[in-house]
């Protein structure tokens, strides 16, 4: 499917991505988390041809993308800010996708814009916010692409019709398995549709793991300060707040029962953090040592 193997990459003299490796073989939702300016804009231009890299190297089943127009049939990027034409309508970017995408799938698409109601001869240029994210996600979808990247696809769209996007993303998936990575800035919204998570952080792929996984991650502790100290040990604090004589801190570790066993008697509250709470402290500078 996809193997990035130490790429690194600049825009002049400033460094988008770093050393970043990531290999995936099979078949999955991936969710791509990182702060603004970490490098996930880059790293799908990467992987959809848009770019060359610096340094190392890029497949894509097993093809190199960049200046590839055999790329073409293997990966479909949908951008956050789409380049449509000023003259298309609805109609026009479907003609278009069915050119660029040898597994376009013509029926899918016309369902999908009956699913988001989309008015079919009106400019793209005029659509608001959401129905340009409706438009993007049904030519993402239709296409097909074995590797499909779709970044913060879910941008404009109200609570309903995200449910909807995230329910006719599941259908297809399971329709059509193939690789759709989704970047977004909302991972507590997304992590139930994927299978694994990557973080960047610094310009680097730091984790890639199951979702099951990180979400065991992120503990917050409440209680008495010395009583909290004595159960953090040798943790990485990643956020720490004293109110009076009480200590809240979230500390890097597994949510477990051997954790919640060491603070039964204690007096300390604890609880799993949310993902996205766990993600940012993750990612900020100067996480400390207890």
């Amino acid at each position: 499917m996809i193997k990035i193997d130490n790429v690194s990459f600049s825009y002049g003299n400033a460094k988008a991505l770093q050393k970043v490796s990531l290999h995936e073989n099979e078949p999955m939702i991936i969710g791509l988390w990182g702060r603004s300016g970490s490098g996930k804009t880059t790293l799908m231009k990467l992987l959809s041809g848009m770019e060359q890299p610096n340094q190392g190297t890029i497949s894509v089943n097993g093809v190199s993308p960049y200046n590839n127009p055999e790329a073409m049939n293997h990966v479909t990027f949908m951008q956050e800010d789409h380049p449509f034409s000023d003259l298309w309508d609805v109609d026009d970017a479907l003609r278009f996708g069915s050119y660029f995408n040898e597994n376009w799938d013509q029926s899918f698409a016309e369902h999908l814009l009956d699913v988001f109601e989309l008015p079919r001869k009106k400019k793209i240029r005029n659509f608001s916010k959401g129905m340009k994210s409706m438009i993007k996600i049904t030519l993402g979808l239709a296409s097909k692409a074995p590797v499909t990247i779709m970044d913060e696809p879910a941008n404009g769209l109200d609570a309903s019709m995200r449910k909807t996007f995230y329910d006719v993303l599941l259908d297809t998936y399971e329709d059509s398995p193939r690789l759709i990575m989704l970047s977004t800035h909302h991972i507590d919204e997304v992590e139930p549709l994927c299978e694994k998570i990557a973080l960047i952080n610094q310009h680097t792929i730091t984790r890639y793991e199951d979702t099951e996984k990180l979400k065991r991650q992120g503990v917050l502790l409440t209680g008495p300060a010395e009583a909290v100290k004595s159960v953090i040990g040798t943790s990485i604090v990643l956020e720490e707040r004293k109110i009076g004589k009480q200590l809240h801190v979230m500390i890097d570790d597994d949510y477990d029962e051997s954790l919640i066993t060491r603070t039964e008697a204690t007096g300390i509250k604890i609880e799993k953090a949310p993902l996205q709470d766990y993600l940012v402290n993750l990612t900020k500078k100067g996480t400390m040592k207890a």
